[in-house]
């Protein structure tokens, strides 16, 4: 599965499934006085944004399917 990080007509940056027109994942919304600060950074600052969620996502299923293949090891263990 493809995602990609738009521009909607708001302003606002989100991220949606690659080649569809479904409701975003996420919406990142910039205030008037963050746009002010970031300049014309704004879409770098929310690709940032949007690849450390993405990383602490992915941490985190790997943590959960970690924790699951131990739990189903434990239960198999018969003494």
């Amino acid at each position: 599965m493809f995602w990609e990080i738009i521009e909607l007509a708001n302003g606002d940056i989100a991220l949606r499934k690659a080649d569809t027109e479904e409701e975003p994942l996420l919406t990142i919304h910039f205030s008037s006085e963050a746009k002010d600060r970031l300049q014309d950074q704004t879409i770098d600052v929310a690709r940032a944004m949007i690849s450390a969620g993405v990383q602490v996502a992915t941490d985190i299923e790997r943590t959960d399917a970690a924790e699951e293949a131990t739990q189903e090891s434990m239960e198999s263990v018969l003494h």
